[in-house]
C-alpha cells in the first residue's frame, strides 16, 4: 500500500527516514530535503535491490517536486513488495512549510526545474505554431491546439508526457558515476 506523509509528519520523522528524491538531477541540485538520495524515476528499476535493502533498515520516503512522480515511484516500489511513503505536495510543499532545502556543491550550471522546462517548451511550441499559422499556413495552428490538449490531459491525469520526454535529455540525466555513487551510499546506510 502506498502511503502519504504530510510535511509536518515527515519533518518529525526525517531523522529516521531514508529519503529518495525521484526528480531529475537538475531539479535535485536546485534544492532537496536534507539527506535525500537522488534516484530519478526512470532509474528506479535499476535501484530496486538497493532500495529493498534500505527499506529493510528503515522507512522509505519518496519525494518529487509536487507529489505526482513520488506517488508513481511508490506504486512501483509497492508492486515489488517495498514499502514506501510519498511526501504530500513534494518539495514545493516542504519549502512552503519552511522546510530546509539542501543544495549540493557543484560547479555545473544549474538545470531548470522540470515544470519550468515544460512551460518553456510548451510556450515555445504554441508561439511557433501560431506564428507559422499566420505567416505560412493556418494548419500550423494545430501545433498550438495539440499542446493545449496535452496540457489539459496532463492536468486531468496528473501526468506529463512532455516532462517524461524532457527528463530523457542529457542534462536531465544523472552521470552514470553519480547514480552508482548514490546507490553505494544507499547500500552503506
Amino acid at each position: 500500500m502506498n502511503t502519504t506523509l504530510t510535511t509536518g509528519a515527515a519533518r518529525e520523522r526525517l531523522h529516521t527516514l531514508v529519503v529518495i528524491d525521484v526528480r531529475t538531477p537538475g531539479e535535485y541540485a536546485g534544492g532537496h530535503l536534507p539527506g535525500a538520495h537522488n534516484i530519478p524515476l526512470d532509474d528506479l528499476p535499476r535501484a530496486l535491490p538497493d532500495l529493498r535493502a534500505a527499506a529493510d533498515r528503515g522507512d522509505l520516503l519518496v519525494v518529487c517536486a509536487s507529489g505526482a512522480r513520488s506517488q508513481k515511484a511508490g506504486a512501483t516500489l509497492a508492486s515489488q513488495g517495498i514499502p514506501a511513503a510519498s511526501l504530500e505536495g513534494g518539495t514545493a510543499a516542504w519549502a512552503s512549510a519552511g522546510g530546509e532545502l539542501h543544495h549540493p556543491a557543484t560547479t555545473a550550471a544549474p538545470t531548470w526545474a522540470m515544470d519550468r522546462q515544460v512551460r518553456l517548451t510548451a510556450g515555445s511550441v504554441v508561439l511557433l505554431g501560431l506564428l507559422l499559422g499566420v505567416l505560412i499556413h493556418p494548419a500550423f495552428q494545430l501545433l498550438a491546439a495539440g499542446i493545449a490538449a496535452g496540457l489539459v490531459y496532463s492536468a486531468l491525469s496528473n501526468s506529463c508526457a512532455m516532462a517524461s520526454l524532457l527528463g530523457k535529455l542529457p542534462y536531465n540525466r544523472p552521470a552514470r558515476g553519480n547514480l552508482d555513487t548514490t546507490l553505494a551510499a544507499l547500500r552503506h546506510g
